[in-house]
């Protein structure tokens, strides 16, 4: 029997088109669930992750706006917050397909705390906007109430203050609310629970786990955790799940079928299988941009290279069942 872990996009949760209600979300993770069943009858171990962007950015909103009444919370903390949201609803919306297909197999969350290098560079020049957009006005007086510092230098100058995401750089040359809050991104290391996740999931437990890419905390010489106010990729953090359970696949569900070289342009073209050669070498040649399919493609890499998993995919969440099959997406596949 194989392992798969499934990364679920944040298309799958809430659609760009949506307010993000209860009743939408609930009803797009039905939809997810569905395909996730179809894997589970086929036989598949399934661990599950996914995003939380929108879930975590309304959530900090309401946290800005209430601030005059209850105390806000940090980052970490709306992060962990959203991870038992959205586990809630997958969890039980999969218990409850699994009990009235008789399949008897129990779905548990994890609120996943995940490593990362307190010496990682992206301390040292946030690039991650969160939350709202300010004008100048705006950004210099929250700047002064919560000590934050605006458009710090490459360095570590700051360093506390970068690391604690206290910092607001202008993100758009032009318009009224030019600003924007920065937090670091931090590579993932390990997820702290990795040893209780591997027991459940040996024990035939359906684990949901690392969502939103984890909460990021830093580790002392001695084991001490603390959160830190930043955002892990959720696809590089996914993967750092499938190397803990020792996946043999790593699926990452996202809205579009393949992935394409020459992307956006008439030429362009379906990728349907590469090896991990033929994958760094198109990110060489910038086929897979940054901010969108570069991250999903070099954390399948890292599967395939460092958890020697036996392939990694990327398609759709309709396409899900044909892929695993080689007749969708696109898989990646050692050299």
């Amino acid at each position: 029997m194989e392992t798969i872990v499934i990364a679920l996009g944040g298309n799958a949760i809430k659609q760009a088109d949506e307010k993000g209600t209860h009743k939408e979300q609930f009803r797009n993770i039905e939809i997810a669930c569905e395909a996730i069943l179809k894997l589970i009858k086929d036989g598949y171990e399934v661990v599950i992750t996914h995003g939380n962007g929108p879930q975590s950015g309304n959530l900090m909103v309401q946290q800005d706006a209430a601030a005059n009444i209850v105390p806000p919370m940090p980052m970490d903390v709306v992060g962990a917050m959203t991870q038992g949201q959205i586990g809630y609803m997958i969890q039980q919306t999969l218990q409850n397909m699994l009990k009235k297909e008789k399949i008897d197999i129990p779905v548990a969350t994890i609120i996943t705390q995940v490593v990362v290098s307190k010496d990682d560079p992206d301390f040292e020049d946030p690039s991650k906007p969160v939350g709202n957009f300010f004008s100048e006005t705006e950004a210099k007086k929250i700047a002064a109430e919560n000590d934050y510092v605006i458009d710090p230098k490459p360095g570590k100058d700051h360093i506390d203050k970068k690391m604690k995401g206290h910092v607001i750089k202008k993100v758009k040359p032009t318009g009224d609310k030019p600003y924007r809050r920065v937090v670091p991104s931090p590579d993932p290391v390990r997820p702290s629970e990795a040893v209780a996740i591997k027991k459940l999931v040996d024990n035939k437990v359906i684990v949901i786990a690392s969502g939103g890419g984890g909460v990021p905390v830093v580790e002392d010489k001695n084991g001490i955790l603390m959160g830190i106010d930043g955002v892990i990729d959720k696809d590089k953090a996914g993967e750092r799940l499938a190397e803990s359970v020792k996946a043999d696949i790593f699926l990452i569900l996202t809205d579009v079928d393949v992935a394409y070289l020459d992307f956006g342009k008439t030429e362009q073209k379906a990728v349907n299988i590469m090896t991990v050669a033929e994958a760094k070498n198109y990110l060489k040649d910038g086929h897979f941009l940054a901010g969108s399919m570069g991250p999903k493609v070099l954390a399948c890499i890292r599967f395939i290279e460092e958890a020697k998993g036996k392939k990694a995919i990327i398609t759709s969440l309709n396409n899900a069942v044909n892929a695993l099959k080689g007749k969708a997406g696109t898989t990646i596949v050692p050299n």
